[in-house]
């Protein structure tokens, strides 16, 4: 795929956005960190990376460099399968803008490797319905091809690096990363043991809840929902109708409303609850497929008679 406009790394916090409504944004060309690009709103200064983190890069086919953020606990050791949890940053956020605090805090306890792709640019909604601030057209044209393929691209480059146990491979999400969750999770259904989307800014997904939740209940990945109850970016009221569609289509999973929690005091304290579920849930994976025998072949030499 060819892309048309250079990945930026450049971040603001994504609580300065006030995202009340689905917009359009056009295609911003790199500013310095909290400098007013040529259109849309200014940018905030980038949140500094955690320490603990390590800042990785690796090249399209375009020749683009495209960021992301590692995390790897101490327990991981060589040849013993790790779990992995994949982490999408809010709308105007980097790599570095979910992977931190709490969620390194509780990674390092609980022996992850964690990654944090860009999702090829700042607002590139990993593959679900583009919404930006502003107006005009969404470029490249294929923006949200190149974001999920960013994604999958550094789960890929994970497992290449590390053991990672492919029945632990979790997704999850805040803001435009918890839409990217709602998307990814059902897209890929195969790849997650279990998703958490916090604040889903899933308003352009509305109201095909019953369609993007199907392929969970059909295989039987489990979705967390959290939610804060003062958020006024994401209304808890639209959140709301994804946790009830998620009980009436029987999909397993929590939702999780917070009070008095707003849409970026919500981030932290849903990371106990995010890992306490994704240490529940372990991938079935399906079993080996066995050829069917021809008629009158004799069994196979470990079958017993």
């Amino acid at each position: 795929m060819r892309a048309t406009v250079r990945a930026s790394a450049f971040a603001i916090a994504a609580m300065g956005l006030a995202l009340l409504a689905p917009q359009t944004l056009p295609a911003q060309a790199p500013a310095a960190d909290g400098a007013r690009p040529a259109n849309g709103p200014p940018r905030m200064p980038q949140l500094k990376p955690d320490p603990r983190v390590q800042q990785k890069s690796y090249t399209l086919p375009t020749g683009e460099v495209m960021k992301y953020t590692l995390y790897v606990s101490s327990k991981v050791k060589p040849g013993v399968p790790a779990p992995l949890i994949v982490a999408l940053h809010g709308y105007g956020g980097d790599s570095n803008f979910i992977v931190r605090d709490r969620l390194v805090d509780l990674a390092e306890e609980g022996g992850y490797v964690v990654v944090g792709p860009m999702g090829y640019n700042f607002t590139g909604w990993y593959g679900s319905p583009v919404i930006l601030i502003g107006g005009g057209p969404i470029k490249p044209s294929n923006l949200t091809q190149l974001s999920e393929l960013d994604v999958l691209n550094v789960v890929a480059l994970a497992q290449h690096d590390f053991d990672i146990d492919p029945n632990r491979i979790y997704l999850m999400g805040h803001s435009m990363g918890g839409a990217g969750t709602i998307f990814l999770g059902q897209k890929h259904s195969e790849i997650w043991a279990a998703a958490a989307a916090i604040a889903p800014a899933a308003f352009m997904m509305q109201p095909n809840e019953k369609t993007l939740l199907e392929p969970f209940k059909e295989a039987k990945l489990p979705l967390m929902i959290t939610q804060g109850s003062a958020d006024n970016v994401v209304p808890p009221a639209g959140t709301r109708t994804w946790a009830a569609t998620m009980k009436e289509l029987g999909v397993e999973g929590e939702y999780i409303e917070k009070t008095g929690l707003d849409h970026g005091t919500i981030i932290g304290p849903s990371m106990d609850d995010i890992f306490r579920f994704f240490a529940a849930h372990k991938r079935t994976p399906p079993p080996p497929f066995v050829p069917p025998r021809r008629p009158g072949a004799p069994p196979p030499p470990s079958a017993k008679p």
